[in-house]
């Protein structure tokens, strides 16, 4: 079961060496359904509105990695608090350094996929968030974030090449037989 209250407060914060406050976010992502009922390999992707309302732009999953967590719990944990998906958090896509316009310092980001396996229809921060499932072009035109939109492509390159890859392979045993 998973917990439904969001966490606060920074004491369990972590920094770098540098002072950097380490966050960690998520692009949670399934493959479209088709017509026929059946997955595709259209990626979608879930982005969020700020607490502040859609106004202030659409983002994906992100917040403070904590001291008594691994960085993929980090993730999972801030897509169900502030998107309310569950899945399986995949291989790192990359870490940016980006200063928070808001704070006006240095953040150190990690960015991760999670393929969604389910999405509830209750999470901690229902009651101040948006979630919008969209493609690829357009989560690239509404997120805020440009370090977010280059995990973004990270993703699409990765699955882009996985679906070059099993063609391949598919015709080499097809070839084969």
């Amino acid at each position: 079961m998973a917990c439904m209250v969001a966490r606060s407060g920074r004491e369990l914060q972590r920094y770098d060496n540098m002072g950097r406050r380490q966050v960690v976010g998520c692009i949670p992502y399934r493959f479209k359904n088709c017509s026929d009922g059946f997955n595709g390999d259209e990626l979608e992707v879930l982005v969020i509105t700020s607490q502040k309302g859609q106004a202030k732009g659409m983002m994906f999953p992100k917040g403070g990695w904590e001291l008594d967590e691994s960085v993929e719990e980090a993730a999972s944990r801030e897509s169900l608090e502030e998107a309310g998906v569950l899945g399986n958090v995949e291989d790192e896509l990359g870490k940016w350094n980006f200063l928070s316009k808001r704070h006006g310092t240095f953040y150190e980001g990690f960015m991760f996929p999670l393929f969604v396996t389910k999405q509830l229809d209750l999470w901690p921060e229902k009651s101040v968030r948006q979630r919008i499932w969209m493609t690829v072009d357009e989560a690239r035109e509404v997120c805020r974030h440009w370090w977010m939109k280059e995990a973004l492509d990270i993703l699409v390159e990765r699955h882009s090449s996985l679906q070059q890859l099993q063609k391949e392979e598919l015709a080499l045993s097809c070839s084969l037989s």
